[in-house]
């Protein structure tokens, strides 16, 4: 078992600028004892799984308002999964509609928060499940 705290890796995948939400996120999950890196806005599935990979994250949260989401988050899973990192987790947030979900969890997402989450639910979420990799 690590010692390690949980690395996370938060991005804004395609052409959606909007942050706030994000940045709040990244500070509550700080606050939590987690490592936090943030890539900004308008990020590339590739570019994510760049730095997912280089920063040895556990788990990559995506978030999305411009409606995106069925092909960005699919895709960067789709890439992790070629690279040999599956094992990272991946959540995603944002403007997602109910009849878009089951979608994404089979593409590999595997939990979505939408707006109103409280905090606290996700980052539970990632302590139950999600462990520090070796």
């Amino acid at each position: 078992m690590s010692n390690r705290k949980i690395r996370v890796l938060l991005a804004k995948p395609g052409l959606d600028g909007h942050d706030r939400g994000i940045k709040v996120l990244a500070r509550c999950f700080r606050d939590a004892g987690f490592e936090v890196i943030y890539t900004g806005c308008h990020q590339t599935p590739e570019q994510i799984v760049s730095v997912a990979l280089q920063e040895d994250v556990d788990v990559v949260g995506l978030s999305c308002l411009s409606g995106a989401h069925k092909t960005l988050f699919p895709e960067v899973t789709k890439i992790l999964k070629e690279k040999g990192a599956d094992d990272i987790a991946v959540i995603g947030g944002g403007i997602i509609p109910e009849q878009d979900m089951d979608a994404l969890h089979k593409a590999g997402i595997q939990a979505i928060f939408t707006p109103g989450t409280p905090l606290e639910e996700t980052v539970d979420w990632i302590n139950k499940n999600v462990t520090p990799r070796a």
